[in-house]
């Protein structure tokens, strides 16, 4: 079992600093893991998460709903899903009645993908907690914010 005091040879002036360093350090961690995971399918875990969105939404949604319901609020999401669109996985229809507005849908080769992906998923680093354990850890983030 890890210790962030040894990891990263500090000491902390109490639990509630030693806790703040372990939830960005563990925060860091696990991005260095999701981003090794998604390389060999070509995406980025941000990418990941708009095409959950577009297959969880069943239809073709707007790119402001995309962003409010993106878990990490990029900044960059137009990007995001230009790429993916240049990648056939998400396809853009603009709206007949209001130009500005634009629809996003998944495509077949998106849920193609989604659905490869879901089936190498790998977790198991999180094994070493109980499932009292995650909710607990689960409530004591969401008490943080």
């Amino acid at each position: 079992m890890g210790d962030i005091s040894k990891d990263i040879n500090s000491k902390f002036p109490n639990q509630k600093v030693k806790a703040l360093i372990n939830i960005k350090y563990t925060s860091n961690w696990l991005s260095s893991k999701e981003n090794e995971y998604f390389k060999p399918y070509g995406i980025s875990p941000q990418q990941y998460n708009i095409l959950r969105i577009l297959r969880g939404a069943g239809k073709p949604i707007k790119v402001q709903l995309i962003k409010e319901r993106m878990i990490e609020r990029a900044p960059n999401a137009t990007r995001l899903m230009d790429k993916l669109c240049d990648k056939n996985l998400i396809e853009r229809e603009r709206c007949e009645h209001d130009r500005r507005v634009v629809y996003i849908h998944i495509s077949e080769a998106g849920l193609k993908l989604l659905s490869k992906i879901d089936s190498n998923f790998d977790i198991t680093f999180i094994d070493n907690l109980t499932e009292e354990e995650a909710k607990t850890l689960s409530d004591l983030l969401d008490k943080i914010r």
